[in-house]
């Protein structure tokens, strides 16, 4: 069975950071292209940053210079290093293995960023 569980959300304030990881299960991790989206009440969901498996990444012009995708193939896991938070920011921030047959999501991780 294939699990991506997201992890490393939480309440912080303007200007810190935050980590996400994202670790899959079930899947050759290597062989998958990881985006991570977010979505807030009332919002579609959005871009946030890709990182495809053969390294190259992306990011979404709201987080670019902020945030930073990497991934560890050996663990499994893929990361989103979140700095200089904004109260925008606040979301739900899932996590999505991609390849040409296959897309498997996992059930999301909260970031609240307020004062």
């Amino acid at each position: 069975q294939v699990q991506l569980v997201e992890s490393g959300g939480g309440l912080v304030q303007p200007g810190e950071s935050l980590r996400l990881s994202c670790v899959a299960s079930g899947i050759i991790f290597s062989n998958y292209d990881v985006t991570w989206y977010r979505q807030s009440p009332g919002n579609q969901r959005e871009w946030v940053a890709t990182i495809l498996r053969s390294g190259p990444t992306g990011y979404g012009d709201s987080v670019k210079g902020r945030f930073t995708i990497s991934r560890d193939n050996a663990k499994n896991a893929a990361y989103l290093q979140m700095n200089s938070l904004k109260p925008e920011d606040t979301a739900a921030y899932l996590c999505s293995a991609n390849s040409a047959s296959r897309n498997y999501w996992g059930q999301g991780t909260q970031v609240t960023v307020s004062p």
